[in-house]
């Protein structure tokens, strides 16, 4: 399993969702609802590079592989 750790950086550099929402073009409920995910789902090439670029950070620092349980 793919953990999504979006929370967990943007806790790290004391960002908010309307910040971010503003330095990477998206509306802050978007930005909410992939901060509030647990699992990795989707995410496209130019949201990942534009989270990259706004908290100064690379992919996996965004995402961890965990191994499933099931």
């Amino acid at each position: 399993m793919i953990r999504w750790r979006l929370a967990v950086v943007m806790a790290e550099r004391d960002i908010n969702n309307k910040e971010l929402a503003s330095l990477i073009g998206m509306h802050p409920t978007s930005v909410s609802r992939l901060r509030s995910r647990r699992r990795f789902t989707r995410i496209d090439e130019g949201t990942l590079e534009a989270l990259c670029k706004a908290l100064k950070c690379q992919p996996g620092d965004l995402m961890v592989y965990e191994e499933s349980n099931e």
